[in-house]
């Protein structure tokens, strides 16, 4: 579990709680905070209209992504890299046909595909091409997951603005009793509170957090077409491990050296 994330979302919340229960109503305060119709406008107008933007397959899929920021990637790109310099040591010592006995014992399936294609003796320039196809698929699925959340996140200060002019609409036409007026107006701009909680305290961190995620998972797959192709070539691990070792940063190459080298 990503324990950044939870504690990201939760400091979030109480860092608004500790600014409404510091202010001159206090703890007391927090019931001001809270209303009904306010929250039906812009919680319910933002989601309606990210529906009426994708589709109902879409939309469910998107908020079950939201789960997916609390999850650690099973395997960090210098682990992959050691995975790949092991592979490349066995075709060396036994050939490419004995990658498919290995690939069996793998999790990754879009390496084991690779691996597979490999194996069948498929052209390394078809071989290229198939798996950027699917990393490019791979690649527009998560942006369309990502898209749903910005959209939610636009809508969110969107439908605030409106639940405001509703209430300021409302506040205007019953101004007779002035010690009502401040109330109304506090309670007009709930919404906006609300649509900018949505936005900046949900939306937008799902939202960079996929974008990360996503970022980290190109990489390794980019990491496996071409740790892929350098042992089609029948290039020395050594090689294909300095070679590899330029998707990872400087501080992290000397420890992935350390720990995983390729045999001569």
């Amino acid at each position: 579990m990503d324990i950044a994330s939870l504690i990201g979302i939760i400091l979030c919340l109480a860092a608004a709680l500790l600014g409404i229960f510091t202010s001159k109503s206090g703890i007391a305060g927090f019931y001001h905070y809270l209303d009904l119709p306010s929250a039906l406008i812009t919680f319910g107008g933002a989601f309606s209209a990210t529906l009426a933007s994708h589709s109902l397959q879409d939309f469910v899929g998107g908020l079950k992504t939201f789960a997916l920021i609390f999850k650690t990637p099973a395997l960090n790109t210098a682990d992959m890299i050691k995975r790949i310099i092991e592979l490349s040591n066995i075709a060396r010592k036994e050939g490419l046909l004995s990658l498919e006995e290995a690939a069996a014992d793998l999790d990754e399936p879009f390496l084991k595909k690779g691996i597979l294609l490999v194996v069948d003796g498929t052209d390394p320039d078809l071989v290229r091409a198939i798996m950027e196809t699917e990393l490019v698929s791979i690649e527009d699925r998560h942006k369309k997951m990502i898209g749903f959340w910005e959209t939610l996140g636009s809508m969110g200060p969107a439908w605030g603005m409106i639940g405001t002019l509703i209430g300021l609409v409302d506040m205007l036409y019953n101004m007779e009793d002035a010690s009502t007026i401040g109330p109304a107006m506090a309670v007009a701009l709930i919404t906006t509170l609300y649509g900018s909680l949505l936005a900046n305290w949900i939306c937008a961190p799902v939202a960079a957090k996929l974008k990360a995620d996503n970022a980290i998972e190109m990489m390794q797959k980019e990491v496996m077409i071409e740790g892929l192709l350098s042992i089609q070539a029948g290039e020395n691990p050594r090689v294909i491990e300095e070679k590899l070792k330029s998707f990872l940063a400087p501080k992290d190459r000397a420890n992935n050296s350390e720990d995983a080298g390729g045999e001569e």
